[in-house]
């Protein structure tokens, strides 16, 4: 936290403040948990490898057939999304390829899920992975390394805006449109 945030405190929880959907790109269950269990990230992630050891990990997992799992408490940092983990719960979602796509009962258990911790905490966004670097250059914006960036796509501009659509009684801000030259 004091490398990547400037953060100095000594325990890793967060106060949250915005919910970050994801797909794993990862094509079953079984598979996704041995992604996440190890503590040191694997070589096929050399994009975020050079920034951290530290394998990538979320609060929650959602399997195909709509299932939760929760992998941490929701207050605990985790390393999902660049610059804002200090602010930010992660919700994984098993697939998001072409031969594995996100699924309806996916959205609906994301839709419960984001409604569960709006209710619970005092949630300002909700954003999909593909969006974090909208936030280069707002306040809840701390990553330090100027170059570490990754291009995201998940989990997809349909099923953000199928989980936004069913959440909108939550007044969520808007996503902060994107400053190029920021970036």
């Amino acid at each position: 936290m004091q490398e990547r945030y400037g953060i100095e405190k000594k325990s890793s929880t967060i106060e949250p403040k915005m919910i970050v959907l994801h797909w794993t790109a990862i094509p079953t269950l079984q598979k996704t948990f041995e992604a996440f269990e190890q503590s040191k990230i694997s070589s096929h992630r050399p994009d975020i490898k050079n920034a951290s050891e530290l394998n990538v990990s979320s609060q929650f997992l959602v399997d195909q057939d709509g299932t939760i799992y929760r992998l941490m408490p929701e207050t605990t940092m985790a390393r999902h999304v660049i610059g804002l983990n200090h602010c930010a719960i992660g919700i994984e979602i098993v697939g998001g390829t072409k031969d594995k796509p996100l699924t309806k009962a996916q959205l609906k258990s994301n839709i419960k899920l984001v409604k569960y911790l709006a209710s619970k905490y005092n949630i300002d966004y909700l954003i999909g992975h593909y969006e974090y670097t909208n936030f280069v250059g707002h306040e809840l914006w701390l990553e330090k390394d100027a170059n570490y960036r990754t291009k995201k796509t998940d989990p997809g501009k349909d099923f953000l805006e199928g989980v936004k659509k069913a959440t909108k009684k939550f007044n969520f801000k808007p996503t902060p449109p994107i400053k190029v030259s920021e970036i």
